[in-house]
C-alpha cells in the first residue's frame, strides 16, 4: 500500500536546496545590489560599508549617489561635514530600496570607527533611525547593525532597552561576545562563519574541513544550542559563507545572510537539506551556563586569539572601505 511516503520524498527531492533551506530558516540576502535581493526573494537583506561601497560603484546605482550628494550639499557646516551627511542618508537611501523589495527588514551598519565609542554609537543610530523615518520607513524594519566590541554590544542594550531599536550585532567570533550579546537582549548576532574557516585555513595545519567539522560551523552551533538551551530571546544569524556545505550544515538556524553567488548555487542543488539545528535537540545538550561582564568578556576574548584576530582585522577592514567610500562620495562635491 502506497502511504505517500515516496511521494513527499519525490517532491522534496525535486525541490532546490534554497528552497528547503526556506522551510527551515529565515534567508537574508547578503549584498546592496537590488537585482540579486529581487531575483532570490529573500525575506531580510543586511550590508555592510563594504557592499555599500561595491553597490556605490556600480552605473545603475549612480542616482541614489548623486542624490545623497544633493542631500549633503544642503547641510550646514565643513565639506567633511556635508559628505558624512551625504554617506548617512546615501546607507539609508540603499536600505530604503532594499526594504521596496524584501517583506522584512534590512540591516545598516554603524561606522566601524565609533566601535570603540558607545554614546557616538547610540547617538548615530539614532539618526539613522531619524533618517529612515523621515523616508516613511518605521523604526521595526531597521536593524542597526554595530561591531561585537564591548562598547558595541552596551550600545546595542541602551538602543533596545531605552528605544525600542533592533540591533544587529556584527564580527562576532567568540562564545564571549555571544553570551554578553544575549545577555544585553538584542535582537541578533551574526556570527562568521567563513572568516573563523579562514583564520584556522591560515593558521593550523588542517587546510580542509568537512561541513559539520568546520570550526565555524561548530562556533555557531554551539551559540545556537546555548541561546535555546537557556531561553534566551536573541536570533542567531550564521554569516561570511564560504560554500553552500557551511549553509546546508547550519539548516535549522534562526536565520543565514547568504551572498548572490552561494543564493545561485543553492536554487542550482537539489540535494536533501534537513534541519541539523534544532530547539528540541538544544534542550538536550548539556550546556554550563556563564555570566559575562566586561573583565570576563575581555578576558575570554583576550584568550580566543582567533576571535580577537578576526574582530580587529574586521574592523580595520569595514573601516577601510568607509574612507574609501568618503573618497568618493567627496569626488561628488568638486
Amino acid at each position: 500500500m502506497d502511504c505517500g511516503c515516496s511521494s513527499d520524498q519525490s517532491k522534496k527531492r525535486k525541490m532546490s536546496a534554497l528552497e528547503q533551506l526556506k522551510q527551515v530558516t529565515t534567508i537574508v540576502a547578503d549584498t546592496g545590489d537590488f537585482e540579486a535581493i529581487n531575483i532570490y526573494k529573500p525575506t531580510d537583506a543586511t550590508t555592510n560599508p563594504s557592499l555599500i561601497l561595491s553597490a556605490s560603484t556600480m552605473e545603475r546605482y549612480q542616482h541614489l549617489v548623486q542624490s545623497a550628494v544633493d542631500y549633503g550639499k544642503k547641510q550646514k557646516g565643513s565639506l567633511d561635514d556635508q559628505v558624512a551627511e551625504a554617506m548617512d542618508y546615501l546607507c539609508v537611501l540603499f536600505g530604503c530600496e532594499i526594504l521596496k523589495i524584501v517583506p522584512g527588514r534590512v540591516s545598516t551598519e554603524i561606522d566601524a570607527r565609533l566601535s570603540f565609542d558607545t554614546k557616538k554609537s547610540v547617538d548615530k543610530a539614532l539618526k539613522l533611525i531619524g533618517l529612515y523615518q523621515s523616508q516613511g520607513i518605521p523604526k521595526d524594519r531597521i536593524l542597526i547593525k554595530l561591531a561585537s566590541t564591548w562598547e558595541g554590544i552596551k550600545a546595542a542594550e541602551i538602543l533596545e532597552k531605552e528605544h525600542c531599536v533592533h540591533c544587529n550585532l556584527t564580527l562576532l567570533f567568540s562564545f564571549a561576545q555571544a553570551v554578553a550579546c544575549a545577555e544585553a537582549g538584542v535582537t541578533l548576532i551574526s556570527p562568521f562563519v567563513g572568516r573563523i574557516l579562514d583564520w584556522f585555513v591560515a593558521n593550523t595545519d588542517t587546510k580542509k574541513f568537512e561541513p559539520l567539522n568546520d570550526p565555524g560551523v561548530i562556533s555557531v552551533t554551539s551559540i545556537y544550542n546555548y541561546y535555546k538551551k537557556f531561553g534566551y530571546k536573541t536570533l542567531v544569524m550564521g554569516a561570511s559563507f564560504r560554500n553552500t556545505g557551511e549553509i546546508k550544515a547550519l539548516a535549522g538556524c534562526d536565520l543565514l545572510t547568504i551572498s548572490p553567488t552561494l543564493l545561485k548555487e543553492l536554487e542550482n542543488e537539489t540535494d536533501s537539506v534537513d534541519p541539523l539545528l534544532t530547539e528540541r535537540n538544544a534542550k538536550l545538550q548539556d550546556i554550563e551556563k556563564i555570566d559575562v561582564d566586561e573583565c570576563t568578556f575581555r578576558w575570554m576574548l583576550n584568550e580566543d586569539t582567533m576571535a580577537t584576530d578576526k574582530l580587529s582585522e574586521g574592523i580595520r577592514k569595514f573601516a577601510v572601505d568607509t574612507v574609501k567610500l568618503e573618497k568618493l562620495i567627496k569626488s561628488y562635491f568638486k
